[in-house]
């Protein structure tokens, strides 16, 4: 039986303590990165931002140096996205997620991919990026000229989730855009990837960094299905709650469940980060009517920012010679204390993103 009915402010300030959001932690960026089980690196920006945000004292070099030293990876993971993850952790993990990668192939192409000749498509990449790393602009050119019936955009795409590929920095580094290249993935690490299926592992680590949660919230997060018979095999060793809709919410023994009285500090997330990305029910940490205006149709997740816990409002920066501008756009009209703190918040964010500046704004708009 469920032990008892978690409210909402009780779950968020449970996400935001294995977050590393109700505080600053002295953890190494390596460390904050497996307890996290990744980081959403969909624009190369976004984990910085994340983890200065989470850690003490962080700095660009504490997370491009790991990247260089080949100690974190960036590559396709979690709901077919691009993910920071340790290379342990990719190793460990990435067979196991592999059915969520070809379930959004499906979700993707449909029909298209299921006729497709996938070990003789996958062979062909794999042979050419034995050979260097590649970008898919290459890729695309090679595979097309051997299956010149079949849309480049498909083969790219059935490459992606199918071989293991780990992208080769500079991409991956701060300010890093354009097409990156890739690498075989054991090749770079120098590791053969675990092929023993580890998912009750992973439920474990999920729930570390965003429990308690239910199965739901699993799927969401990790793009697998079917996720119930293997929370029903770790039931017993699992916690197990209500939510204030009556779902069962599973969760660790000994995890932190702070109080909901507690104070959340302002902070600032990037976009796409896995704080609001990471439920299937994500109240927990923004109301459903704000979610239209942070989830755009074009597929991107804006940054924002938490006040008392919650999404109150968006962010972006502008550059305009030597002057960085912080512009937050509230939802709702903000306490005057809010204000001050964003403000000041803000203020070391900006000197973080634009340390060359020599003027520096923070404003609030409608």
């Amino acid at each position: 039986m469920p032990e008892h009915t978690l409210t909402r402010h009780e779950l968020n300030r449970a996400l935001l303590a294995r977050q590393m959001l109700l505080q600053r932690e002295t953890l190494s960026s390596l460390a904050a990165i497996e307890r996290l089980v990744g980081m959403q690196a969909q624009t190369a920006n976004a984990p910085y931002i994340g983890l200065w945000s989470r850690l003490q004292g962080f700095q660009r070099d504490n997370l491009s140096q790991l990247l260089r030293e080949r100690q974190v990876v960036r590559a396709t993971l979690m709901r077919s996205t691009l993910h920071l993850f340790t290379a342990d952790d990719y190793i460990a993990f990435r067979h196991t997620l592999q059915p969520a990668l070809t379930r959004a192939l499906g979700a993707f192409f449909g029909q298209r991919a299921k006729k497709l000749d996938i070990p003789g498509i996958v062979a062909v990449a794999h042979a050419s990026v034995a050979e260097q790393p590649r970008t898919f602009v290459e890729l695309r050119a090679t595979l097309s000229k051997r299956f010149p019936d079949t849309e480049p955009e498909l083969l790219a795409y059935l490459v992606r989730t199918h071989l293991p590929l780990v992208q080769v920095p500079p991409a991956g580094l701060w300010g890093m855009g354009g097409s990156p290249a890739h690498a075989l993935a054991e090749d770079w690490l120098g590791s053969p990837l675990e092929k023993e299926d580890k998912t009750n592992l992973l439920i474990r680590r999920y729930l570390a960094a965003f429990g308690p949660a239910s199965v739901a919230d699993a799927q969401a997060w990790s793009g697998l299905t079917g996720l119930r018979s293997a929370f029903m095999a770790l039931r017993p060793e699992l916690v197990v709650y209500r939510d204030e809709r009556g779902a069962d919410l599973f969760d660790l023994p000994d995890a932190p469940l702070p109080s909901p009285e507690i104070t959340a500090p302002v902070r600032f997330l990037p976009e796409f980060d896995n704080l609001i990305l990471s439920h299937a029910d994500r109240t927990r940490v923004i109301a459903d009517e704000h979610r239209s205006r942070i989830f755009l149709s074009v597929g991107r997740v804006r940054a924002t920012f938490l006040v008392d816990g919650f999404v109150a409002g968006a962010w972006k920066t502008e550059r305009e010679r030597a002057t960085a501008r912080l512009i937050m756009e509230p939802f709702n009209s903000l306490p005057a204390e809010a204000q001050e703190a964003l403000a000041e918040e803000g203020a070391q964010l900006l000197r973080f993103i634009e340390p060359d500046a020599t003027t520096y704004d923070t404003q609030f708009r409608a």
